[in-house]
Parts: structure tokens; C-alpha cells; sequence
């Protein structure tokens, strides 16, 4: 696969998860990580995420904007390194808006508190052992067992990818 296809598989991979885990680096250096609801995924992998103005993730992701973010199901695995930032664009809200979020927010989507955590991916990986993918892997893995070999996922099962500029 050349690297605009790896980027496009990436995307296919990301675009059906709708959570995904965001690690911000904390104030005593450490790493914290939590689940946060996918707002919207773009084609270039940028991801945006609806918080509450006053969660530590936005300190954090002011002090230290480099997070990773993680998405898992049983067949697929990605994750995507880069900057976040904080977006308080009432016009950007206003469109990511899900009805799902008043629980948090109860004023909805005017709720002075509620902000958009952007994500500018620099990279990506994945590991893609869904439908034929899978069914690959099983034989390269039955290949290395039985020849003694380490298995070689290829391309479409496992790649590096780079994003940023």
C-alpha cells in the first residue's frame, strides 16, 4: 500500500467507532487516559471531542498538547498521536451538537461550559484483523507456527501511517 492508501484504510478503519480513549499528559508528569464520545472523525484523521470547559483534561491539554487517542473493537485497532487543542467555537458546537450530550450539558448546546477538544493527528497506526484481513492472518499465523517463523502481518493488516505535515 502506498501512503495515501494507508491513510485512506486509517480513515475507513476510524470513521465507524463512535468512542475512543484520549491520553493527555497530567501535571505531575504522568499519563491519564479516559473514554470520550467521537463528535466528529474527518477524512485527514482530525477528531474532535465535546468536554466540559472545566475537566482537568483542558488544563492538561493546555499545558501539554500532545495526546494519544485509542480505538478498539474485537477485529480493529488504531490509535493516533498528535496535538489537541482547545476549540470554544460556538458556531462549530452548535454543528456537532448531539442531543446525547445533554446529560452532561443540561443547557445544551448554549451551555457556556461545554467546548470541542480538538485532535490534529501527526501519525496513526492500525492493526485490521477484521472480515478478509482476519481470515489472512489465521493462515500467516498457522504459516508461523508451523515453519517456526515469526508471522509478517502485511500492509492492510498493519501499518504506520503519517498524517501531519
Amino acid at each position: 500500500m502506498n501512503p495515501s492508501e494507508q491513510k485512506k484504510h486509517l480513515y475507513e478503519l476510524l470513521k465507524d467507532f463512535s468512542t475512543a480513549m484520549l491520553a493527555s499528559r497530567t501535571a505531575d508528569g504522568g499519563l491519564h487516559a479516559r473514554p470520550m464520545a467521537v463528535a466528529e472523525l474527518q477524512p485527514d484523521a482530525h477528531a474532535y471531542f465535546a468536554t466540559d470547559a472545566r475537566s482537568p483534561k483542558v488544563s492538561e491539554i493546555e499545558a501539554h498538547p500532545e495526546v494519544l487517542v485509542t480505538f478498539q473493537s474485537s477485529s480493529e485497532f488504531a490509535t493516533l498521536y498528535g496535538s489537541a487543542s482547545v476549540v470554544r467555537d460556538r458556531a462549530l458546537i452548535d454543528r456537532l451538537w448531539s442531543e446525547a450530550w445533554r446529560v452532561w450539558f443540561p443547557a445544551g448546546k448554549d451551555d457556556p461550559n461545554l467546548v470541542m477538544i480538538t485532535v490534529a493527528p501527526e501519525s496513526g497506526e492500525y492493526w485490521d484483523n477484521s472480515g478478509t484481513e482476519g481470515i489472512k492472518y489465521v493462515f500467516e499465523g498457522l504459516r508461523a507456527y508451523f515453519t517456526g517463523e515469526r508471522a509478517h502481518p502485511s500492509e492492510t493488516m498493519n501499518a504506520k501511517v503519517r498524517l501531519g505535515s
